[in-house]
């Protein structure tokens, strides 16, 4: 009987499991939480040549050039039926032109030539070229290069699309 005790208390520590021990997994998480703020300080303080420090990002900000001067005119809503698999819709274009400074009455007073180049490229453009994704760049550069021909040379800098929108 005594055989049977001992081989019993045997059995019973040979099934418990052993604990495994948590010491590598708590020294893991100390030693990432170290390299990564080691990491931090020595890219923000620069010593690893990344971001500079907040006083001379300041600094630099402090030092940027000035902007140049600008003005917009803007330009009236431009409304314009299309077919589109059938059925109608509309294309909704607002802009607004960037122009040398002081010179946004000449650009006004060539308003009508202006939304009449506008509307007649917009009618001729077909309905899938609008529907690209990258659409709009295009029809941006040819809108802005017809207008630089109407106004004249020098006048217009950039056209800013506001609004395009086919519904």
């Amino acid at each position: 009987m005594a055989e049977q005790e001992a081989a019993a208390d045997a059995g019973e520590e040979a099934e418990a499991p052993k604990k495994k021990s948590r010491l590598p997994l708590i020294l893991g998480v100390i030693l990432m939480l170290g390299g990564g703020g080691g990491a931090f300080f020595a890219t923000f303080t620069g010593l690893l040549g990344g971001v500079q420090g907040a006083d001379e990002m300041q600094e630099e900000i402090a030092e940027a050039a000035p902007l140049e001067p600008v003005a917009f005119v803007p330009l009236d809503p431009i409304i314009i039926a299309v077919r589109s698999e059938g059925h109608a819709a509309h294309l909704r274009f607002r802009a607004e032109l960037e122009v040398q400074p002081g010179r946004q009455e000449e650009v006004t007073l060539l308003m009508p030539r202006i939304l009449d180049v506008l509307n007649t490229y917009l009618r001729a453009v077909e309905v899938s070229e609008i529907e690209r994704p990258s659409a709009l760049m295009s029809l941006r550069a040819q809108m802005l290069r017809r207008i630089q021909i109407v106004t004249g040379e020098g006048r217009v800098k950039d056209l800013l699309v506001t609004e395009f929108v086919v519904n």
